[in-house]
């Protein structure tokens, strides 16, 4: 069973490497798309180039985020996502960039959306289910807040593992 571990764990590994050089590529992409855009100059139509970079440059904190989380959580803690505290932690920060990776790219949709109304519903959507997902994020915590006290000891091992990274 530990050499499973201890395969599951370099799995995991590789996989938080793919989502870091995947991180890099959006940020050079978004570096490169606002290279271009401010290359042209200032006007109204710059704004939109530089809106879009900054989807792109979101979209590679969320697949960093995502990496960093999978390292600290399945390689270096060792952590097994069973108890509610773990779960409420682990999903904690993948909906913190994922919400504000969904809201960026509501902004860039409205700042498209400029020159063609009907495109407008896709970007009031996007907004909404940022929205939606915040709403039910919320309810998740504090309906998982009423498990946790049911486990005080799960919470002071989370709090232990937390040592690990820092």
């Amino acid at each position: 069973m530990k050499s499973l571990r201890v395969l599951f764990a370099l799995l995991h590994a590789l996989i938080a490497l793919l989502f870091s050089l995947a991180a890099l590529a959006l940020v050079w992409i978004a570096a490169l798309k606002s290279w271009d855009t401010l290359s042209q100059g200032l006007d109204t139509d710059s704004a939109l180039g530089i809106v879009q970079a900054l989807g792109i440059l979101a979209s590679g904190v969320v697949a960093l985020q995502i990496a960093q989380t999978i390292a600290e959580e399945e390689v270096v803690r060792e952590a097994h996502i069973s108890g509610p505290t773990r779960v409420r932690r682990f999903l904690s920060r993948f909906l913190v960039v994922l919400s504000v990776a969904l809201a960026v790219e509501g902004l860039v949709a409205v700042f498209k959306a400029q020159g063609n109304p009907e495109d407008l519903v896709y970007a009031a959507l996007l907004i909404g289910a940022v929205a939606l997902l915040l709403t039910g994020w919320g309810i998740f915590i504090h309906l998982n807040r009423s498990a946790e006290e049911l486990e005080p000891e799960a919470m002071q091992e989370a709090k232990g593992e937390d040592r690990k990274v820092s």
